[in-house]
């Protein structure tokens, strides 16, 4: 994988098909990372045409306010922080998003940095924040949780069938000294599995490390809260909403606990006539994608588009 952005967009073609706004239109990127999707959906806008970008880590935002500030004709604005606050940013601003995108992965960038604690590739602090500047790390979970919670987080989240022994060697592992590296959390989650971690298709250690970093950045709340703030925006009255009339909706999830969530609200959203999904299968990458980027592997696109008569709930 190679890209002088730091980063491979996944599925940046379907995006750009399925999502293409109108000459002049208001994309949203809530999840801009190193600005691929935003810039392909801004170049796409054209001359009058305005985005949002908005991304927890502040680096990465940056980075891709300038690649977008690049292109001619466009208006950009920022915002640092969870894509909670979007709908209120968007409001502010006086405009009313045509396309949303919100790509539930997180930037190469930050996936191959050892300080952030994302991976067990490279030994580094157990920190996992995708917004540096505030909220609990990996570190602090795993040192104040009870073996039964994270017995539950590791299987609920992480879907691991060692959930309990795993568990059960993290708290003997931490009575001797706090977890502080990625490496010593891997360790112990190996330990955990025994001989079967020769067997395991994955590292022992993936599935716990996933789990933590849900936990640790909320994503499965920040999800729910964002599918409910569409499906609340899609019922407003236009000039009052920050949706207008027809907006598109991307979704783009890399594990199924974010799918499920993504395609259960499309179905319901569907289903009381708010609008039609335009994927009724999730756009997946293609052979020559995952050539190029394997980590587009887990990749799942799922697009909706909202009806232009809005409907509004008596």
């Amino acid at each position: 994988m190679s890209s002088p952005f730091g980063h491979l967009p996944v599925l940046l073609e379907s995006v750009s098909n399925l999502l293409c706004p109108p000459a002049g239109g208001t994309v949203l990127d809530l999840t801009a990372g190193r600005g691929g999707h935003a810039e392909a959906l801004a170049r796409a806008a054209g001359t009058g045409g305005r985005i949002l970008l908005c991304d927890l880590d502040a680096g990465n935002l940056a980075f891709s306010e300038a690649r977008v500030r690049a292109i001619p004709g466009i208006e950009v604005r920022t915002i640092h922080g969870s894509f909670a606050n979007a709908d209120r940013a968007m409001l502010s601003a006086g405009w009313a998003a045509d396309r949303v995108l919100a790509d539930l992965g997180f930037a190469s960038t930050q996936m191959d940095d050892p300080a952030r604690g994302f991976s067990f590739q490279n030994d580094g602090a157990l920190d996992m924040r995708l917004d540096l500047s505030r909220g609990e790390t990996a570190a602090d979970l795993l040192a104040r949780m009870s073996e039964s919670a994270l017995a539950d987080a590791i299987f609920q989240l992480g879907e691991d069938p060692f959930a309990r022994r795993i568990a059960r060697s993290i708290v003997e592992r931490r009575s001797r000294a706090p977890f502080r590296t990625t490496h010593e959390l891997a360790i112990a989650v190996s330990a955990a599995y025994g001989p079967k971690a020769r067997d395991s298709r994955m590292h022992p250690a993936t599935r716990t490390f996933m789990a933590l970093r849900i936990m640790v950045n909320d994503e499965l709340g920040a999800l729910r809260g964002l599918l409910e703030a569409l499906r609340v925006a899609a019922s407003t009255i236009p000039g009052k909403s920050w949706l207008n009339p027809g907006a598109r909706i991307g979704v783009i999830s890399f594990h199924s606990l974010e799918d499920r969530l993504v395609k259960h609200a499309f179905v319901e959203w569907e289903s009381a006539g708010l609008g039609r999904r335009l994927t009724r299968k999730p756009v997946e990458a293609s052979d020559a994608e995952l050539r190029a980027n394997p980590r587009a592997r887990s990749a799942k696109l799922r697009v909706f588009e909202f009806a232009t008569e809005i409907i509004v709930p008596r």
